[in-house]
Protein backbone atom coordinates (compact mmCIF):
# COMPACT_ATOMS: atom_id res chain seq x y z
CA UNK A 1 0.00 0.00 0.00
CA UNK A 2 1.30 3.24 -0.82
CA UNK A 3 0.76 6.62 1.16
CA UNK A 4 1.44 9.65 0.08
CA UNK A 5 2.09 13.30 2.11
CA UNK A 6 2.41 16.55 1.41
CA UNK A 7 5.84 17.01 3.61
CA UNK A 8 9.02 15.25 3.71
CA UNK A 9 9.31 15.97 7.52
CA UNK A 10 5.74 14.39 7.48
CA UNK A 11 7.74 10.92 7.18
CA UNK A 12 9.36 10.90 10.90
CA UNK A 13 5.83 13.11 12.45
CA UNK A 14 3.80 9.86 10.69
CA UNK A 15 5.69 7.59 13.47
CA UNK A 16 5.41 3.52 13.57
CA UNK A 17 4.51 2.64 10.07
CA UNK A 18 2.44 0.03 9.68
CA UNK A 19 4.50 -3.76 7.43
CA UNK A 20 3.71 -3.27 3.85
CA UNK A 21 3.50 0.77 3.78
CA UNK A 22 5.46 2.86 1.28
CA UNK A 23 5.41 6.75 2.43
CA UNK A 24 6.04 8.96 -1.03
CA UNK A 25 5.98 12.84 -0.98
CA UNK A 26 3.71 14.22 -3.17
CA UNK A 27 3.57 17.91 -2.48
CA UNK A 28 2.33 19.39 -5.75
CA UNK A 29 -0.79 17.70 -7.04
CA UNK A 30 1.15 18.62 -10.56
CA UNK A 31 4.35 17.16 -9.63
CA UNK A 32 3.40 13.41 -8.67
CA UNK A 33 5.80 11.04 -7.03
CA UNK A 34 5.02 7.58 -8.44
CA UNK A 35 1.54 5.93 -10.67
CA UNK A 36 -0.61 6.96 -8.83
CA UNK A 37 -2.39 3.03 -8.57
CA UNK A 38 -1.89 1.51 -5.10
CA UNK A 39 -1.96 4.92 -3.32
CA UNK A 40 -4.76 4.25 -0.87
CA UNK A 41 -4.26 6.41 1.97
CA UNK A 42 -3.40 10.54 0.73
CA UNK A 43 -2.87 13.94 2.79
CA UNK A 44 -2.61 16.35 0.64
CA UNK A 45 -1.17 19.53 1.22
CA UNK A 46 -2.54 21.73 4.34
CA UNK A 47 -5.30 24.13 2.72
CA UNK A 48 -5.61 22.31 -0.53
CA UNK A 49 -7.35 24.05 -3.26
CA UNK A 50 -9.83 22.46 -5.73
CA UNK A 51 -7.15 21.27 -8.02
CA UNK A 52 -5.94 19.11 -5.07
CA UNK A 53 -9.60 17.81 -4.90
CA UNK A 54 -9.85 16.78 -8.71
CA UNK A 55 -6.72 14.39 -8.22
CA UNK A 56 -8.65 12.25 -6.04
CA UNK A 57 -10.95 10.48 -8.79
CA UNK A 58 -7.45 10.29 -10.48
CA UNK A 59 -6.43 7.68 -8.00
CA UNK A 60 -7.82 4.67 -8.88
CA UNK A 61 -6.99 2.69 -5.05
CA UNK A 62 -7.53 5.54 -3.05
CA UNK A 63 -9.69 5.14 0.08
CA UNK A 64 -8.90 7.57 3.15
CA UNK A 65 -7.98 10.60 2.41
CA UNK A 66 -7.08 12.58 5.92
CA UNK A 67 -6.70 16.41 6.23
CA UNK A 68 -4.85 18.62 7.90
CA UNK A 69 -6.97 21.58 7.79
CA UNK A 70 -10.19 21.56 10.22
CA UNK A 71 -12.44 22.87 7.22
CA UNK A 72 -13.42 20.45 4.15
CA UNK A 73 -15.55 22.64 2.46
CA UNK A 74 -13.02 22.36 -0.96
CA UNK A 75 -13.42 18.61 -0.63
CA UNK A 76 -17.01 17.76 0.34
CA UNK A 77 -19.05 16.48 -3.03
CA UNK A 78 -15.73 16.22 -5.07
CA UNK A 79 -14.49 12.97 -3.44
CA UNK A 80 -15.45 10.01 -4.77
CA UNK A 81 -18.44 7.62 -2.77
CA UNK A 82 -16.07 4.79 -1.81
CA UNK A 83 -13.75 7.54 -0.55
CA UNK A 84 -13.37 8.49 3.63
CA UNK A 85 -12.57 11.41 3.52
CA UNK A 86 -11.57 12.98 7.32
CA UNK A 87 -10.83 16.38 8.84
CA UNK A 88 -8.24 17.57 11.46
CA UNK A 89 -10.29 18.13 13.89
CA UNK A 90 -8.44 18.73 17.28
CA UNK A 91 -5.34 19.72 15.66
CA UNK A 92 -5.78 23.42 15.36
CA UNK A 93 -8.24 24.12 18.32
CA UNK A 94 -5.38 25.70 20.20
CA UNK A 95 -3.47 27.73 17.34
CA UNK A 96 -7.04 29.20 16.43
CA UNK A 97 -8.32 29.93 19.96
CA UNK A 98 -4.99 31.60 20.34
CA UNK A 99 -5.71 33.67 17.15
CA UNK A 100 -9.28 34.95 18.25
CA UNK A 101 -8.06 36.00 21.86
CA UNK A 102 -5.29 38.18 20.59
CA UNK A 103 -7.52 39.42 17.68
CA UNK A 104 -9.72 40.31 20.44
CA UNK A 105 -7.28 41.79 23.16
CA UNK A 106 -5.25 43.46 19.82
CA UNK A 107 -8.62 45.17 18.62
CA UNK A 108 -9.98 46.14 22.14
CA UNK A 109 -6.76 47.54 23.38
CA UNK A 110 -6.09 49.43 20.04
CA UNK A 111 -3.14 47.88 18.86
CA UNK A 112 -3.42 48.51 15.13
CA UNK A 113 -3.49 52.48 16.03
CA UNK A 114 -0.47 52.34 18.61
CA UNK A 115 1.17 50.15 15.76
CA UNK A 116 0.51 52.86 12.82
CA UNK A 117 1.93 54.98 15.69
CA UNK A 118 4.99 53.73 16.22
CA UNK A 119 5.61 53.79 12.47
CA UNK A 120 5.34 57.17 12.26
CA UNK A 121 7.36 57.43 15.42
CA UNK A 122 4.35 59.35 17.56
CA UNK A 123 3.45 58.69 21.21
CA UNK A 124 -0.03 58.19 20.63
CA UNK A 125 -1.76 58.42 23.99
CA UNK A 126 -3.85 61.32 23.74
CA UNK A 127 -4.90 59.53 20.07
CA UNK A 128 -6.25 56.41 22.02
CA UNK A 129 -5.69 56.06 25.53
CA UNK A 130 -7.83 55.08 26.99
CA UNK A 131 -8.42 51.85 25.17
CA UNK A 132 -11.53 49.74 25.54
CA UNK A 133 -11.24 46.29 27.40
CA UNK A 134 -12.01 42.49 27.08
CA UNK A 135 -13.08 42.43 31.23
CA UNK A 136 -16.56 42.40 31.32
CA UNK A 137 -17.37 41.60 27.66
CA UNK A 138 -20.72 39.32 26.11
CA UNK A 139 -18.83 37.56 24.37
CA UNK A 140 -21.11 35.01 21.72
CA UNK A 141 -19.21 31.93 20.17
CA UNK A 142 -20.98 30.63 16.83
CA UNK A 143 -19.96 27.62 16.79
CA UNK A 144 -19.53 25.15 19.61
CA UNK A 145 -17.33 22.76 18.56
CA UNK A 146 -13.59 21.61 19.80
CA UNK A 147 -12.29 24.94 18.76
CA UNK A 148 -15.02 26.61 20.19
CA UNK A 149 -14.61 24.59 23.45
CA UNK A 150 -11.07 25.30 23.50
CA UNK A 151 -11.69 29.59 23.20
CA UNK A 152 -14.18 29.32 26.00
CA UNK A 153 -11.26 27.54 28.32
CA UNK A 154 -9.16 30.28 27.19
CA UNK A 155 -11.13 33.08 27.74
CA UNK A 156 -12.31 32.04 30.93
CA UNK A 157 -9.24 34.29 33.34
CA UNK A 158 -10.67 37.52 31.22
CA UNK A 159 -14.07 37.90 33.26
CA UNK A 160 -16.46 37.99 30.05
CA UNK A 161 -19.87 36.55 29.97
CA UNK A 162 -19.40 33.48 27.37
CA UNK A 163 -22.76 32.28 25.09
CA UNK A 164 -22.10 29.58 23.08
CA UNK A 165 -24.71 28.73 19.53
CA UNK A 166 -24.49 25.05 17.78
CA UNK A 167 -26.35 23.80 14.71
CA UNK A 168 -28.55 22.35 17.45
CA UNK A 169 -29.21 23.32 21.33
CA UNK A 170 -27.54 21.98 24.16
CA UNK A 171 -28.74 22.63 27.18
CA UNK A 172 -27.02 20.50 29.62
CA UNK A 173 -24.00 22.03 28.29
CA UNK A 174 -25.70 25.57 28.13
CA UNK A 175 -25.44 25.58 24.39
CA UNK A 176 -27.93 27.23 22.12
CA UNK A 177 -28.92 26.86 18.62
CA UNK A 178 -28.02 29.01 16.01
CA UNK A 179 -31.84 29.69 15.42
CA UNK A 180 -31.67 31.37 19.04
CA UNK A 181 -29.67 33.98 17.14
CA UNK A 182 -32.21 37.06 16.37
CA UNK A 183 -32.41 36.71 20.28
CA UNK A 184 -28.68 36.32 21.32
CA UNK A 185 -27.26 38.92 19.15
CA UNK A 186 -27.99 42.32 20.66
CA UNK A 187 -26.76 41.17 23.98
CA UNK A 188 -23.24 40.28 22.31
CA UNK A 189 -20.40 42.71 22.28
CA UNK A 190 -18.25 40.42 20.49
CA UNK A 191 -19.79 37.62 18.10
CA UNK A 192 -16.80 35.31 17.44
CA UNK A 193 -17.48 32.65 14.26
CA UNK A 194 -16.02 29.02 14.30
CA UNK A 195 -18.52 27.51 12.30
CA UNK A 196 -17.50 24.98 9.17
CA UNK A 197 -18.44 26.33 5.75
CA UNK A 198 -21.64 24.35 4.26
CA UNK A 199 -24.66 25.18 2.66
CA UNK A 200 -26.44 26.08 5.58
CA UNK A 201 -23.38 28.52 6.88
CA UNK A 202 -22.59 30.74 3.71
CA UNK A 203 -24.00 33.91 3.90
CA UNK A 204 -25.11 32.87 7.52
CA UNK A 205 -23.95 36.86 8.58
CA UNK A 206 -25.62 38.99 6.44
CA UNK A 207 -27.21 42.21 6.61
CA UNK A 208 -30.09 41.32 9.44
CA UNK A 209 -27.30 39.40 11.54
CA UNK A 210 -25.26 42.23 11.83
CA UNK A 211 -28.00 45.04 12.26
CA UNK A 212 -29.00 43.12 15.27
CA UNK A 213 -25.27 43.67 16.65
CA UNK A 214 -25.47 46.11 18.95
CA UNK A 215 -23.87 49.66 18.24
CA UNK A 216 -19.95 49.59 18.83
CA UNK A 217 -20.07 45.70 18.69
CA UNK A 218 -17.15 43.51 17.45
CA UNK A 219 -17.13 40.97 14.72
CA UNK A 220 -14.38 38.03 14.92
CA UNK A 221 -13.97 35.62 11.95
CA UNK A 222 -12.13 32.74 12.24
CA UNK A 223 -13.99 30.56 9.96
CA UNK A 224 -14.53 31.03 6.47
CA UNK A 225 -14.97 34.32 4.81
CA UNK A 226 -18.09 33.06 2.75
CA UNK A 227 -19.75 32.66 5.62
CA UNK A 228 -20.13 36.52 5.66
CA UNK A 229 -21.73 38.65 3.10
CA UNK A 230 -18.62 41.19 2.40
CA UNK A 231 -20.97 43.69 1.27
CA UNK A 232 -23.02 43.71 4.08
CA UNK A 233 -19.81 43.44 6.47
CA UNK A 234 -18.58 46.50 5.08
CA UNK A 235 -21.81 48.86 5.72
CA UNK A 236 -21.54 48.27 8.85
CA UNK A 237 -17.59 48.92 9.58
CA UNK A 238 -17.68 51.91 7.13
CA UNK A 239 -20.68 53.19 8.83
CA UNK A 240 -18.48 52.84 12.05
CA UNK A 241 -21.03 51.33 13.67
CA UNK A 242 -19.20 47.76 14.09
CA UNK A 243 -15.61 46.43 14.21
CA UNK A 244 -14.43 43.87 12.38
CA UNK A 245 -11.29 41.40 13.12
CA UNK A 246 -10.61 38.78 10.05
CA UNK A 247 -8.71 35.84 9.54
CA UNK A 248 -10.31 35.32 6.77
CA UNK A 249 -12.33 37.04 3.73
CA UNK A 250 -14.45 36.63 0.85
CA UNK A 251 -12.77 36.93 -2.19
CA UNK A 252 -9.23 35.67 -0.41
CA UNK A 253 -6.93 36.76 -0.46
CA UNK A 254 -8.44 40.20 -0.63
CA UNK A 255 -7.98 41.99 -3.35
CA UNK A 256 -4.82 45.18 -2.97
CA UNK A 257 -7.74 47.61 -3.44
CA UNK A 258 -10.48 45.89 -1.80
CA UNK A 259 -11.86 49.44 1.01
CA UNK A 260 -11.29 46.83 4.05
CA UNK A 261 -7.96 47.35 4.25
CA UNK A 262 -8.44 51.07 4.54
CA UNK A 263 -10.89 50.97 7.77
CA UNK A 264 -8.75 51.69 10.89
CA UNK A 265 -11.80 49.73 12.60
CA UNK A 266 -11.33 46.63 10.59
CA UNK A 267 -7.85 44.32 12.15
CA UNK A 268 -6.76 42.01 8.84
CA UNK A 269 -4.57 38.55 9.36
CA UNK A 270 -4.10 36.55 6.16
CA UNK A 271 -5.22 33.33 7.33
CA UNK A 272 -3.03 32.60 9.82
CA UNK A 273 -5.19 31.18 12.80
CA UNK A 274 -3.66 27.45 12.35
CA UNK A 275 -0.44 28.99 10.70
CA UNK A 276 1.75 27.59 13.64
CA UNK A 277 4.87 25.74 14.47
CA UNK A 278 3.10 23.36 16.24
CA UNK A 279 1.02 22.44 13.67
CA UNK A 280 3.22 20.06 11.36
CA UNK A 281 3.42 17.65 14.24
CA UNK A 282 0.12 17.91 15.85
CA UNK A 283 -1.44 17.02 12.46
CA UNK A 284 1.06 14.44 11.84
CA UNK A 285 0.30 12.74 14.64
CA UNK A 286 -3.35 12.39 13.47
CA UNK A 287 -2.55 11.31 9.97
CA UNK A 288 -0.30 8.82 11.86
CA UNK A 289 -3.00 7.46 14.37
CA UNK A 290 -5.44 6.88 11.33
CA UNK A 291 -3.00 5.77 9.09
CA UNK A 292 -2.40 3.15 11.61
CA UNK A 293 -6.43 2.73 12.29
CA UNK A 294 -6.91 2.15 8.08
CA UNK A 295 -3.87 -0.68 8.77
CA UNK A 296 -5.44 -3.12 10.77
CA UNK A 297 -8.99 -2.67 9.87
CA UNK A 298 -10.24 -0.45 12.41
CA UNK A 299 -12.90 2.29 12.08
CA UNK A 300 -11.59 5.92 11.52
CA UNK A 301 -11.90 8.95 13.42
CA UNK A 302 -12.81 12.52 12.22
CA UNK A 303 -14.92 11.86 9.06
CA UNK A 304 -16.84 14.25 7.24
CA UNK A 305 -20.23 13.91 6.83
CA UNK A 306 -22.54 16.38 5.45
CA UNK A 307 -20.08 18.42 5.21
CA UNK A 308 -19.72 18.37 9.24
Amino acid sequence: MKVWIPHERGRELLGEIPSGVTVEIAADPAELPSDPAGVRFWVPPFLAQQTSAQLAKTLPDLRVIQLLSAGAEVWVGRVPDDVILCDARGVHDSSTAEWVVTAMLSYLRSFPGFARAQARREWAYDEFAPTDELAGKRVLIVGAGSIGAALRSRLAPFEVRLTLVARGARPEEGVYSVDDLPELLPHADVVVLLVPLTDRTRGLVDARFLAAMPDGALLVNAARGPVVRTDALLDEVRSGRLGAALDVTDPEPLPADHPLWELPNVLLTPHVGGSVRGLLPRAYRLAGAQLRRFAAGDPLINEVVDGY
